[in-house]
């Protein structure tokens, strides 16, 4: 089994004592995301567990974590955001020299097979026109160059979620969006897929074929086959994302939507951020949940488990 840390949160970034601990002690519990009614134990003994995928914005507070992920023997790869976007659209993102810092020592520990670099969400406005794409983007691939092979790019989703906190955003802190002709987003990924490879780095594209260009692949996000590289042993994953564009390995994520206190506002995980702010200070690391839940019906991961929800569905509704 593959564990997903997490694309609904950044653990590394703000959770990762509660993290270490079940790690520790080899499980943790998490509520059903489809019913909200049961209570599912995941195991995460070193046994049971292929490989880790962090997913993060600030891996900086969870470095010397790795360190002990690392001599414990699990695989891991980090799925590290760097977008360098203004405040307007990133409300408390680390500082993104800092963020190239932290990546490069990441690399040259544990080699550039086990970070991987997205530039995602790509948000096009008055603050992020095209041209600052282009710029921001082959910027960051030369700072980045040498230490990974692959960055990811996705353009945002508008769910109704999503449209909301962008609208919201939008009139507090005076900028326009747009959401670009499919033409448009083609002729930018183009670009990218040039300036990338200059850098030596494969673009890889997010569960959006429409956009994969000569020269782009289908991002794999939770991706067997880099963990067995790094693991240097095979590790058997069904070829099964959690919607149908997705190109991901199957895996188990561990996190919570609403509890990423970032602060982004294109962000799909986060409906209301006073509420994961609220959740954020409410955490206990020593839970076994990541935040406290009602009591519910626990059961075991392995058995009559529903399918895990998809990266990019909506639940603004729950």
């Amino acid at each position: 089994m593959i564990i997903s840390a997490s694309y609904k949160t950044d653990i590394p970034a703000f959770y990762g004592k509660w993290f270490m601990n079940r790690l520790r002690a080899g499980y943790c519990k998490m509520v059903n995301p489809w019913n909200r009614k049961q209570i599912i134990r995941v195991p995460l003994e070193r046994n049971t567990v292929d490989g880790i995928v962090f997913w993060t914005k600030n891996v900086g507070p969870f470095v010397d974590c790795l360190k002990e992920v690392r001599q414990e023997g699990y695989p891991f790869i980090v799925q590290y955001t760097i977008n360098n976007y203004p405040k307007d659209l990133e409300f408390s993102v680390a500082n993104a020299r800092r963020s190239v810092e932290t990546f490069r020592r990441l690399a040259e520990e544990y080699g550039p097979k086990a970070c991987v670099w997205r530039y995602d969400t790509i948000v096009v406005s008055s603050v992020t026109p095209l041209d600052f794409h282009l710029r921001n983007f082959v910027s960051l691939c030369q700072q980045l160059e040498g230490a990974t092979d692959e960055v990811v790019i996705s353009f945002v989703h508008f769910y109704d979620k999503t449209l909301r906190n962008m609208n919201r955003a939008a009139q507090e802190f005076h900028f326009e969006w747009e959401d670009p002709p499919a033409l448009t987003k083609q002729e930018l990924a183009t670009e990218m897929v040039a300036m990338a490879a200059a850098s030596g780095m494969r673009l890889s594209i997010c569960s959006q074929p429409d956009f994969l260009v000569p020269g782009a692949i289908e991002a794999r996000c939770i991706d067997s086959t880099r963990l067995e590289q790094i693991a240097g042993k095979p590790i058997l994953a069904e070829l099964k994302g959690g919607r149908k564009e997705c190109g991901c390995f199957a895996s188990r994520d561990i996190g919570e939507y609403d509890t990423c206190p970032h602060g982004c506002v294109y962000c799909y995980a986060v409906l209301r951020r006073k509420l994961a702010q609220q959740r954020y200070h409410d955490h206990d690391p020593n839970s076994e949940f990541l935040f406290p839940v009602e009591e519910v019906t626990e059961q075991p991961v392995e058995k009559n488990v529903p399918k895990q929800r998809g990266l990019f569905d909506d639940d603004s509704n729950n």
